[in-house]
C-alpha cells in the first residue's frame, strides 16, 4: 500500500505529460543555440559627397551670383547647392555677409541664419538698369510724344 501510494503522489506531483513514444523526438542542444542568426541586412548605403575644399574662379562667381537672391542663406543651404565643403561654405557666408549682400536674421553656436539684403540687390539692380541702353518700345514711344504735343502746345 505504501509504495502504490508513493507513485500515485508521485504522479499528481509532476504535472508535465510524459510525450508520446510515436511523436518524433525533438533535436536536443538548447532552444536559440541550434536557430541560425539572424542576417542583417545592409539597409541604404548613402553616396560619398565629392565636395570642393577649395574655391576655384567659376564657383566662387557663381556663389557670389546666385547666393544673395536666396531667400534662406545658411552654410548647410549654401554646401548643398554649391557643391563645396561645409568649412569653406561657412567663410563665404561670412564674407558675404562682410561685403553687404546678405543680412543677419539669427546667430547660434549650431547655426547662421542669413536673408538677403533687400537695399543692396535692388541697388544693384538699378545701377544695371542705368548702364543698359533705354529699349525704345511703345511706351516709350508714347511718352515722348506725349512730351512733345505737351511742348507744341505751350
Amino acid at each position: 500500500f505504501l509504495a502504490g501510494a508513493s507513485f500515485v503522489g508521485l504522479l499528481h506531483a509532476h504535472k508535465h505529460k510524459m510525450p508520446k513514444k510515436d511523436a518524433p523526438a525533438k533535436k536536443s542542444g538548447g532552444g536559440g543555440a541550434s536557430k541560425k542568426p539572424k542576417k542583417w541586412s545592409k539597409g541604404n548605403v548613402k553616396d560619398k559627397l565629392a565636395n570642393k575644399v577649395v574655391f576655384d574662379q567659376e564657383t566662387y562667381d557663381k556663389l557670389m551670383k546666385e547666393v544673395p537672391a536666396y531667400k534662406v542663406i545658411t552654410p548647410s543651404v549654401v554646401s548643398d547647392r554649391m557643391k563645396i565643403n561645409g568649412s569653406l561654405a561657412r567663410r563665404a557666408v561670412r564674407e558675404l555677409e562682410k561685403k553687404g549682400l546678405i543680412k543677419k536674421v539669427s546667430i547660434s553656436s549650431a547655426q547662421m541664419i542669413y536673408t538677403r539684403a533687400i537695399e543692396k540687390v535692388e541697388e544693384k539692380v538699378e545701377e544695371g538698369a542705368k548702364k543698359a541702353a533705354p529699349k525704345k518700345g511703345g511706351a516709350a514711344k508714347k511718352a515722348a510724344k506725349k512730351e512733345e504735343v505737351a511742348a507744341d502746345d505751350e
